[in-house]
């Protein structure tokens, strides 16, 4: 064979994905799954959830079946390489032999980087930047409790942590490890209802790029394109609803599926550069993941849609676009009007410098209160075009994109995401 028709990615990587239960009530058996994996003692790792009675119910239900349990809850988003020094040395000093996560990604990602700490003899997080870095497969058991429609953390081979102190610092990481999915995943829709509008919204979105990612990624995976493609379907069918109308069990539910199978999707299928800009606008701003998401997408399918009008096509139709009788060039365009109109009907900022206040923000707060701040200024912009193109380019997400990714192409899309406006 001719070695231009290779491509870049010639071979495929299937990446497996855990154990899951899915469906209302699904957390109930975290006691039962526990004494099935063999846990005694577990660190329960966990956000600002403390205090909503979740924990506390979580808690009850593995002490009935008699596994102790420490309760670490100061996990951020877009979780730090302290946060998961934190949770090893917890997890070390208890004498734990396992983890219960509860909450969204940042939980999930969070509890994924002490696992390989742990197993590491409590190497800094950070020297397993990469893909496969650990070298011991005997992490800790890891049950993944979601409390979100968005991340996929629990069902992928993915942990994305936040550098606080090297020389790159701050720099947002993806590590790709077979040694990280979690033991066990629960996504129970009930725990969704009580998720804020804004972060229904953003979650969401980092749902819709997880499914539109993989379906364009040059690593042309099929056994991803039929998940990808139902993810994008879902969310466009049930995001509005779920955001206007919080306890809609069936917009839930189906947000749930859509965030679990586009997860899948992304595993083995990659991502793009909506990711890569998110990592680094959160990176250097300390702002949500889904909401960078959101902010990019659209920005990003324009891009990128010149590089495959025909799949282009095939989302403005998932989106809920009728393309008869359009060329491929055209149905391409409606899948980015599908996505701004998305975008505006649920308050999605017009740009990363229009972002205001929102539901737990930390932007400006922490260790952010140094080196990030409240609020991405316009006036920054030429500063921020460059280190955010730059990160973007290191990003292990970027491989992947739909289309061949330079600094003078990027540019002008962190630009127009930065001040622009549709």
């Amino acid at each position: 064979m001719e070695a231009h028709k290779l491509w870049q990615f010639p071979i495929k990587e299937f990446h497996r994905i855990p154990r899951g239960l899915l469906g209302p009530g699904a957390y109930e058996m975290v006691g039962l799954e526990a004494n099935k994996l063999g846990f005694k003692r577990c660190v329960l790792a966990t956000s600002g959830l403390r205090g909503t009675g979740l924990v506390e119910d979580i808690v009850g239900k593995l002490k009935y079946r008699n596994v102790d349990v420490v309760v670490y809850d100061q996990i951020e988003s877009n979780p730090k390489d302290y946060n998961v020094m934190d949770i090893a040395d917890l997890y070390k000093r208890e004498k734990c032999d396992s983890f219960v996560s509860v909450g969204g990604g940042s939980v999930t990602d969070a509890t994924k980087g002490a696992r390989v700490v742990v197993s590491h003899d409590g190497r800094n997080i950070n020297e397993f930047d990469g893909y496969n870095k650990s070298e011991n497969p005997n992490n800790p058991p890891h049950i993944a409790i979601n409390t979100t429609a968005g991340t996929g953390s629990e069902t992928s081979f993915a942990y994305v942590i936040t550098d606080t102190v090297s020389e790159k610092a701050p720099y947002k990481w993806l590590g790709l490890d077979e040694n990280v999915p979690v033991s066990l995943s629960i996504n129970d829709p009930v725990l969704h209802f009580s998720m804020p509008a804004d972060l229904t919204a953003f979650c969401g979105f980092d749902v819709l790029a997880h499914a539109s990612e993989p379906y364009v990624s040059r690593i042309d995976f099929l056994p991803s394109m039929g998940s990808a493609l139902l993810g994008v379907k879902l969310v466009a069918q049930n995001l509005r609803r779920a955001v206007y109308e919080p306890l809609n069990y069936e917009a839930r539910t189906n947000m749930m599926y859509a965030s679990y199978i586009s997860a899948q999707a992304f595993n083995s299928g990659g991502l793009g550069i909506i990711h890569s800009i998110s990592h680094a606008v959160s990176a250097f701003y300390d702002s949500h993941h889904g909401l960078n998401n959101a902010i990019g997408l659209p920005r990003v399918w324009e891009f990128n849609m010149t590089a495959n009008y025909k799949r282009f096509r095939d989302l403005a139709k998932a989106m809920g676009e009728n393309v008869d009788g359009l060329s491929d060039v055209s149905a391409a365009e409606r899948a980015v009007e599908a996505a701004i109109r998305l975008s505006k009907d649920l308050n999605i900022p017009a740009n990363f410098t229009s972002i205001g206040p929102y539901t737990k923000s930390r932007m400006g707060t922490g260790r952010y209160a140094e080196i990030g701040s409240t609020k991405i200024a316009a006036e920054n912009v030429d500063r921020d075009v460059d280190r955010i193109t730059k990160h973007v380019l290191g990003d292990a997400s970027t491989p992947g994109n739909g289309r061949e990714c330079t600094y003078e192409s990027v540019a002008p899309v962190v630009r127009h995401s930065l001040v622009g406006s549709y």
